[in-house]
């Protein structure tokens, strides 16, 4: 079974900026860990995580660089910057504040009286 996109699309930034938290890294190894994380049920199709870099290396939350390697074509990679770990911190909180929300608006509740109009 996947994972509907729609119940995710709203969160790419937020999935994008954890994913740089702890280090820099390139798009296909984000999408990478994004289908690991999920257990191969999300990944962000690659317009979708291009679009996203541009738009968050527009607003200061990410920088980007190319890399070195040795072999193979070079790679984009992307960093987190001061900003971006900021707007991370206020998109998580916002998160858990929708999540806590959304859960009590569709769990039914164990007593069901109906109250009068």
């Amino acid at each position: 079974m996947s994972i509907a996109a729609d119940l995710i699309r709203g969160n790419t930034d937020m999935i994008i900026l954890a994913q740089l938290m702890n280090q820099d890294s390139y798009g296909y190894r984000i999408n990478s860990r994004i289908r690991s994380a999920t257990d191969q049920r999300y990944e962000l199709k690659e317009a979708t995580l291009y679009t996203a870099f541009r738009r968050l290396e527009e607003a200061g939350y990410i920088s980007s660089y190319w890399g070195d390697e040795d072999s193979g074509a070079r790679r984009r990679y992307y960093s987190i910057t001061p900003q971006g770990k900021l707007a991370y911190q206020k998109m998580l909180e916002d998160w858990k504040i929708a999540n806590d929300l959304i859960s009590r608006l569709i769990t039914p509740e164990s007593d069901c009286t109906t109250e009068a109009l």
